[in-house]
């Protein structure tokens, strides 16, 4: 039973203004069936047969929304070394890949990058995938494969950790799984009893099992109960419990853990100020909570003003975006942060160097509108429920 324990938490805007929607060119007009991606796509990540940048959203080839179940972007930046890459499940339980493959991630069995999304040959039934910086998870029959970098022991096999996976490979010892979440060189799953199993990198306390050990097979996270579901930033993860409560592992240092202070912590802690939590969003180094009264809750870094409370200092506990209701899907890179509204508009804010906020322009939105900083990548009735980015990058994709 939800508690109403919640406290006033510091206003993030001051301004009353009603969020406003300003009309846009016609590359955003209407509905159309693609996947739409946009911002950095120097390794091929936007899926649209081609190398160049997008400023706006552009078609991700062949990939309709209807088709979609789920879509993960995974890697960092522009460069080959980053592996910006992404990953959709369709709703026949098939996956496609696309982007960067410099260690195997995109599950095709070679290291080539390719621009355009293909499927993963022999894969099927899956319901579940999560891509990491160099590493993707997916969840088969109860069962996690997985697939690219193993050289933090990410993969979970219990085998050979130098050289990637070219192709899916089972974790060892999970079973009755429902979802996964892949960080930067560690792996998250939640199963159907609640609880929840790691491995991979331990830096940071990121494993949540009680020290800093790297793990090449999945371990209960102790004393961890009735999770309902997950999600995983770079080095950080949130979890939501059954009463509503969240609870955050990992690392601290941009106020990513939410329990007023910048420490790591390697066991879960409770998110401070925060209660009757209906979802939870983690980015890349920050976390966002929709509220049971449909209230946005942000905490963490927010350097480039990531989080959209107007300021750009990090926040070490949540701070409630008054002005932004009606949030149906969150996700942020290195430095942005996009979301998917129930209206059908998708929205950004944060850094905009390379047009990750996908309206146009390459100028970061002036701090003080309503929500901070916020600029329109996708109009109302776009028929967009979702939105994604690439791990710790600079692309995002709505579909």
């Amino acid at each position: 039973m939800h508690h109403s324990k919640r406290i006033t938490l510091l206003a993030a805007v001051t301004a009353a203004t009603a969020l406003t929607v300003p009309s846009l060119s016609a590359h955003a007009a209407g509905t159309d069936p693609w996947v739409r991606a946009w911002g950095e796509n120097a390794q091929g990540q936007l899926g649209n047969g081609s190398v160049l940048a997008q400023q706006t959203p552009a078609a991700v080839t062949g990939i309709t929304r209807d088709d979609v179940r789920e879509l993960s972007g995974g890697g960092g930046g522009a460069a080959a070394a980053a592996n910006p890459f992404a990953v959709a499940l369709l709703k026949d339980g098939t996956v496609k890949s696309w982007g960067a493959n410099t260690t195997g991630q995109l599950g095709n069995g070679t290291t080539t990058a390719q621009s355009f999304p293909a499927t993963v040959a022999g894969l099927s039934g899956v319901s579940e995938v999560s891509a990491g910086l160099n590493h993707v998870l997916a969840v088969k029959g109860g069962r996690v494969l997985a697939w690219g970098s193993n050289a933090s022991k990410q993969l979970g096999t219990g085998q050979d950790t130098t050289n990637p996976y070219r192709t899916p490979i089972p974790v060892q010892s999970l079973d009755q799984v429902k979802d996964v979440g892949a960080g930067c060189d560690f792996s998250v799953a939640l199963r159907q009893d609640g609880t929840v199993w790691t491995w991979g990198k331990g830096d940071n306390g990121r494993l949540g099992t009680g020290n800093n050990t790297t793990r090449e097979t999945p371990q209960k996270v102790p004393e961890l109960i009735d999770v309902e579901s997950i999600s995983v930033g770079c080095e950080h993860v949130v979890a939501l419990t059954a009463d509503g409560t969240v609870k955050t592992w990992g690392k601290g240092a941009e106020g990513q853990l939410g329990n007023d202070s910048i420490t790591d912590s390697n066991t879960p802690v409770d998110v401070a100020y925060l209660d009757a939590v209906a979802r939870i969003f983690a980015t890349s180094a920050s976390a966002f909570a929709v509220l049971d009264d449909g209230s946005l809750a942000g905490w963490g870094k927010n350097t480039d003003r990531q989080l959209g409370d107007g300021t750009n200092a990090n926040r070490t506990t949540p701070v409630i975006l008054d002005n932004l209701t009606g949030v149906q899907d969150i996700a942020g890179g290195a430095d942005f942060t996009l979301a998917a509204l129930d209206d059908g508009s998708v929205i950004g804010w944060g850094a905009n160097a390379v047009a990750q906020l996908g309206d146009g322009s390459t100028t970061a939105p002036t701090a003080g509108t309503a929500p901070p900083g916020t600029t329109v990548a996708l109009p109302p009735g776009s028929g967009i429920t979702h939105v994604t980015t690439t791990k710790t990058g600079k692309s995002g994709f709505a579909y």
